[in-house]
């Protein structure tokens, strides 16, 4: 499969017979995404920055809350979280996805904004690939980014929500996060292609750039 973010939240995971899009955003949020093609999307909580579905065509299957759900051989498990470390009393709930598909098991945080539960982390056992916000404010913070990793031993991190030119200009950078990971920061990469075989057991951290 093919993954390929473009900011904030954003990403999409091109499979050979699915593709998935995760929390397209609206042009208010720093700028205006281009229409693209999937056969599912997921929202991770009712905000703008989360929830502009109109921009994905062929009518996808639209997941927006808990729950398990298979759509076109993809298989989802939506958990509930929240979008602060106050249980929903300042910015709501949230809802983490663990996809499935072709063999990988792919995990979006969504607007996280705490530590999971050793209930919520029993959930997310088995998590080939991370998404996880990492700029901080009204989502995780580096340190705390990198807590979550620690427990949750994921394959592949890839981080997100985080401060780039265009988007999240009041969030860190990725810089914290990486150094908290103990990960070079070197050049990001434009596209991910992930299949079970390639994938090893020692956690690697890949920095996307964002797609334009």
């Amino acid at each position: 499969m093919e993954i390929n973010w473009y900011g904030g939240g954003c990403f999409r995971i091109r499979g050979r017979g699915a593709t998935v899009v995760t929390d397209p955003f609206a042009p208010e949020s720093g700028f205006r995404l281009a229409r693209m093609a999937a056969n599912l999307v997921t929202v991770s909580h009712d905000d703008p920055a989360n929830n502009y579905v109109r921009i994905v065509r062929d009518d996808p299957y639209v997941i927006s809350g808990p729950g398990e759900y298979e759509v076109g051989g993809v298989f989802v498990i939506g958990v509930t979280c929240y979008h602060d470390d106050q249980e929903g009393a300042r910015f709501g709930r949230n809802t983490a996805y663990i996809i499935e598909l072709e063999d990988v098991t792919i995990c979006h945080l969504g607007d996280l904004g705490h530590v999971p539960t050793q209930e919520q982390i029993e959930e997310f056992d088995g998590i080939d690939v991370l998404m996880i916000p990492v700029g901080g404010k009204d989502v995780l913070a580096g340190p705390r980014a990198a807590e979550v990793v620690n427990l949750l031993e994921p394959k592949l991190v890839i981080p997100m929500r985080y401060r780039i030119a265009d988007m999240d200009r009041d969030l860190a950078t990725v810089t914290r996060f990486l150094t908290e990971m103990e990960a070079k920061e070197s050049q990001p990469e434009d596209a991910l292609k992930v299949t079970a075989s390639q994938l090893s057991e020692d956690t690697r951290v890949c920095v996307l750039s964002p797609r334009r």
